[in-house]
């Protein structure tokens, strides 16, 4: 039995499975010449052999075994096909085997996206069974003469896709053809039996569903479905039409008994019916199951959140009161939105002596109740984040934690971890302490109350902002909930007043370092008391929001810098320097509006875009031949820093470009991710940051707050020096010093917890909360389907946001809602896209159609398959010869209807 933990390092794994007869190593074998002991050791032995497999170091056959690359791949001829284009030798054993993310295309071709380099291109005919998301082992092919890399799908090493939701339909001799029929081509023959057409087109083909395989309807009432009060009230549509046929055209989910093969369609059976795939409140069933998202917390985790709930602060043993400080004789406040069930931050603002201000930011100590290994923490683990959707939530943690003892409820005792800063009168940080508290919420805020606060205060006018006044005029609804509001607490008007005052100078303490705000108002959906959707309307952003998220981008950079400071792992918040052919593309469309980042002339070499050889190899696979790879020009090197997007931000305000520019350079940017090792984050300018504040959504919160009690309690000095807004930053320092300077001391040792599981855990989160934002973009765009179905024929006045080669995107007016007006549809001209500026351009009239541009369109046609509105230029708008820039013929109101 071993004597401790389960470690081996990845090269000493790798080392014994090659070691091992005909390069391959059983599990069992593993587990005895390892010598594990328990469960916790096993455990650690196989996330590190899925890691090695995802990386391609391993590769995993039948089932229980690994073995290296080369001792999988199988014999093959060498072929004429298998030399480079200079008749290069081609490469053999694991240099030829790539693993990665199989991506594939409606049209049956597919790219393999591999942790390093470019992505490989996958034939049709080499899917080899694969799904998509499919973790895939790829035999790479010479490469081209243009350079591009392919291959082959050899083996599938994960697949992603245990259940898959879509439309069941009887089988043909059983159920005549029906409208809710999907009309698409089948790719296989036509199936005799029943099947289920996937929602996701990238999963081709069909599932057959055997005869007793299909689920009886009532399956509708698991008692696991997550679903709204609106939902809840229109279950009865939910019923079937024809008792004989109760699943015609009902969303299900269905579990792959059988994945496919060539020729050979995938099989199952299903395990849950959805319902009508057009009935309130099914589509987020459907986004929630196609996403994968764990929405049904197990028996022991429920049981065990009840039993953690239990533990008062009341129950708290004198020991562990002592060692948290007092806090609840201070007038701390919640401020959230009006439908939130559960608040993790609290704050409170108060003038010192010395003329600087007290920041204290109370965050819901959830690492008290959820305890490491535990049932808890496996389950919030594999969640990652919650996830919310415009009438519910899938949440991290149960009810009972998330909504009750870690919610940090009006006028009850709550643990919590603190953060109390002091800022001087520039926004400036001259000093922190980090602590374990308990406090008592005086009041729960809403952000609407505030704001109304704000907006009626006699300060208001002290308060402004560079390009605007802060607070619009107030309207006699503000002064009445002022009045209100002091009503019951005379203080906590004021206490507003104070907030917004500090905010506004840690705003401008951000802006003299580089800190990027793009404000781009994202949709939100608006219900009538029956439930139905009335509108999709851009979301409000005022300084009620504003001012708690300073305050959290605050706390989160204090934190971060402590336990950087402590010299261990820890979880940072990075959000890494811009792709210079990113930065190349934008400069690019940056320029046909005359901006720019102020970049100059830099040394460059010759690439090819990936958007390019993409291009070429669609070309290539639909049978038109290959064309020719465009070659750009791009930079070794851009020494670009969050200053010049700043810039650019402030030039193009109030612009008519500014959407289209911000959201360009939005796309020029990383994503930010969580890491292990402190890399600063780029948008905000912050050399060091995390994520603190919100543990009861994030799991990297959760971890964090773990951490800072484990160094509290072992001794560290809790306190923390000056945090200046001219502190050194990565992107600034040269790239010959050394990478200490830049990442801090984080690599110097484990800590209390191991940098290894640090970055597995930072992996999975960042992978989670990506899951997380595909599956609340794909509901809105369910969302604006529905609400624009009724619509068809309606005419808006828009905003073209983009151009097109395909045509032009415009955003309506009064909706905040997008769609295509494709160059197919402009009539009375033969219209081209010209890529020098972007414009869709008329040979006779000689209009472009440009990026700006208001124009008034009819909606043509919902496109459900696509997720995409199509609409057409309303008839009479239309430019005639000669007409240069158009404008608008005759107002039209955006609710008449018109007969095609």
């Amino acid at each position: 039995m071993s004597a401790g933990p389960y470690s081996r390092t990845d090269r000493e794994l790798i080392a014994r499975v090659r070691r091992s007869a005909n390069g391959r190593a059983g599990y069992k074998q593993l587990i005895r010449e390892l010598g594990l002991g328990g469960g916790r050791e096993r455990r650690l032995l196989l996330e590190q052999l899925t890691r090695l497999v995802a990386r391609g170091d391993l590769a995993r056959v039948d089932g229980e075994s690994w073995a290296v690359p080369e001792a999988v791949r199988p014999a093959r001829a060498t072929t004429s096909t298998d030399k480079g284009a200079e008749g290069a030798a081609p490469r053999s054993g694991r240099e030829r085997l790539v693993s990665g993310r199989l991506d594939l295309h409606r049209d049956g071709f597919g790219f393999v996206r591999p942790e390093q380099g470019e992505d490989l291109f996958i034939p049709p005919n080499e899917i080899s069974g694969a799904m998509q998301g499919d973790l895939v082992l790829v035999d790479e092919a010479p490469p081209g003469r243009d350079g591009r890399r392919s291959g082959r799908i050899m083996r599938v090493l994960t697949r992603r896709n245990p259940t898959v939701v879509g439309i069941f339909h009887y089988a043909r001799n059983q159920v005549r053809r029906r409208s809710t029929r999907d009309t698409r081509d089948f790719g296989l023959n036509e199936p005799r039996g029943n099947f289920v057409r996937p929602f996701d087109e990238r999963v081709a083909g069909w599932i057959e569903i055997p005869e007793g395989a299909e689920e009886v309807a009532a399956a509708i009432n698991s008692e696991h479905r997550m679903l709204g009060e609106e939902a809840r009230a229109q279950r009865a549509q939910w019923e079937p039409k024809d008792p004989r046929w109760p699943l015609e055209g009902l969303a299900v989910d269905v579990e792959l008994t059988q994945f496919p093969a060539q020729g050979r369609p995938a099989r199952g059976r299903i395990i849950e019916v959805l319902g009508p795939p057009d009935a309130f409140g099914v589509d987020v069933e459907i986004v929630i199951r196609k996403h994968h998202l764990p929405h049904t917390f197990p028996t022991k985790v429920i049981a065990e959140a009840h039993e953690r709930s239990k533990e008062t602060v009341a129950s708290l043993e004198e020991d562990e009161l002592a060692r948290r400080e007092d806090f609840r004789g201070l007038p701390v406040v919640t401020i959230d939105g009006e439908t939130a069930r559960d608040f993790d931050d609290a704050v409170l603002v108060r003038p010192l002596a010395n003329g600087n201000t007290e920041l204290q930011v109370h965050i819901a100590d959830v690492s008290w109740y959820v305890q490491p290994a535990t049932a808890i923490d496996t389950e919030a683990r594999v969640r990652g984040t919650s996830v919310y959707f415009p009438d519910r939530a899938v949440p991290m943690l149960p009810h009972a934690l998330s909504s009750g003892m870690c919610s940090l409820l009006p006028n009850e005792d709550r643990l919590v971890q603190s953060c109390v800063m002091e800022i001087d009168p520039r926004g400036e940080i001259v000093a922190y302490r980090v602590c374990e508290g308990i406090i008592r919420s005086a009041r729960r805020c809403t952000y609407t109350s505030v704001q109304h606060c704000l907006n009626a205060s006699p300060r208001r006018s002290e308060n402004r902002d560079q390009r605007s006044n802060v607070t619009p005029e107030p309207s006699a609804e503000d002064f009445a909930e002022r009045e209100r509001v002091a009503a019951g607490q005379p203080e906590m008007p004021d206490a507003f007043d104070a907030m917004l005052e500090l905010a506004l100078r840690l705003n401008a303490k951000r802006q003299r370092r580089g800190s990027i705000d793009f404000d781009l108002p994202e949709p939100v959906v608006e219900f009538d008391p029956d439930g139905n959707m009335k509108a999709i309307v851009r979301s409000e952003r005022g300084w009620a929001h504003r001012l708690i998220e300073e305050f959290m981008l605050s706390a989160n950079e204090c934190v971060a810098t402590w336990l950087r400071d402590q010299g261990i792992a820890s979880i940072y918040r990075i959000h890494e320097m811009p792709d210079p052919k990113r930065i190349v593309e934008f400069e690019e469309t940056a320029a046909s509006f005359g901006q720019t980042l102020g970049i100059g002339s830099l040394p460059v070499k010759r690439m090819t875009m990936k958007a390019d050889r993409r291009a070429s190899l669609r070309s290539s696979a639909r049978g038109r031949g290959a064309r020719d790879v465009q070659k750009h020009e791009i930079p070794e090197s851009i020494p670009v820093t969050p200053q010049m997007y700043q810039r650019l931000v402030r030039r193009i305000s109030g612009h008519p470009e500014e959407r289209i520019l911000a959201y360009l350079m939005l796309r020029s940017l990383k994503q930010a991710r969580y890491a292990e090792q402190n890399e600063g984050h780029f948008a905000l300018a912050s050399p060091c940051y995390t994520h603190f504040t919100s543990p009861i959504r994030r799991y990297p919160d959760l971890i964090v707050h773990r951490l800072l009690r484990a160094m509290l309690r072992n001794g560290a000095d809790p306190r923390g020096g000056a945090i200046r807004s001219d502190d050194p930053q990565p992107w600034k320092l040269e790239r010959s010093e050394n990478r200490d300077q830049r990442s801090g001391k984080a690599s110097e040792s484990d800590g209390p917890i191991g940098a290894q599981e640090l970055s597995d855990i930072a992996v999975e989160s960042s992978q989670a909360e990506r899951r997380a934002a595909d599956a609340e973009r794909e509901l809105m765009e369910w969302k604006k389907m529905r609400f624009m179905a009724d619509k068809v024929g309606d005419d808006f006045k828009a905003i073209i946001l983009s151009v097109t080669k395909y045509g032009f995107f415009v955003e309506l007016d009064e909706l905040f809602i997008e769609g295509l007006v494709p160059i197919a549809s402009l009539a009375g001209d033969y219209y081209t896209f010209r890529e020098t500026d972007r414009t869709i351009c008329g040979a006779r009239t000689g209009h472009c159609f440009r990026v700006g541009e208001r124009v008034e369109v009819i909606l043509d046609r919902v496109d459900r398959q696509q997720m995409r509105l199509q609409f057409a230029l309303l008839p009479g708008t239309e430019p005639v010869a000669g007409s240069g820039p158009r404008k608008p013929t005759r107002e039209k109101s955006t609710s008449k209807k018109r007969r095609r």
